[in-house]
């Protein structure tokens, strides 16, 4: 992932942040800290990373948007369920739900596929998505920049291991949250 970057820069971190917000399981938070690094290491512009990555959510959203509004996965038990469940998020606080959403780990990722399907109106989610995934993607290319001395440790081995066994304690704890409703 962080050759893409280190190649293609700011190209590369829209390339990336695409099928994240197209629901596939690319994690955002390591194309965006790795940005930083690069906006660190005069790359790219801080400007440029956050454009390049706000635009590849936005781009990736509108590809989930879609999906969700052509009923395509009104098949896929799982599917339907998280659309169901965003669904009732989007009755009771109406758009906002899309740009709280935004800034939320796996939420993020999710609710363009039920705010398709619920056809909210295009503009207002291209805006909120855009300042959802502005604040988003800002925050952790900042964050990416203030760690950018450490990033040789995060990208080893022992790193990688770190983040695995994150994301597993992560999928645990909201399996075991499911399971508890």
């Amino acid at each position: 992932m962080t050759g893409v970057i280190e190649q293609f820069g700011a190209l590369g971190v829209f390339l990336l942040m695409v099928p994240e917000s197209a629901c596939v399981p690319v994690p955002s938070e390591v194309t965006l800290l790795f940005s930083g690094f690069a906006v660190d290491h005069s790359w790219i512009s801080l400007p440029l990373a956050v454009l390049a990555a706000t635009a590849g959510n936005l781009v990736g959203s509108l590809i989930a948007y879609a999906v969700g509004a052509s009923r395509a996965l009104e098949h896929i038990p799982v599917a339907r369920t998280v659309v169901g469940r965003w669904e009732g998020l989007l009755d009771q606080y109406g758009t906002r739900a899309v740009l709280i959403a935004r800034v939320l780990p796996l939420a993020r990722t999710f609710v363009s596929l039920p705010a398709g399907a619920r056809r909210v109106p295009l503009g207002p989610f291209i805006a909120l998505t855009t300042l959802g995934c502005g604040l988003w993607t800002t925050g952790f290319v900042l964050a990416g920049m203030i760690a950018a001395g450490a990033w040789s440790t995060v990208d080893s081995v022992l790193g990688r291991a770190l983040l695995a066994a994150g994301v597993i304690l992560l999928a645990g704890s909201l399996l075991r949250r499911r399971h508890d409703d």
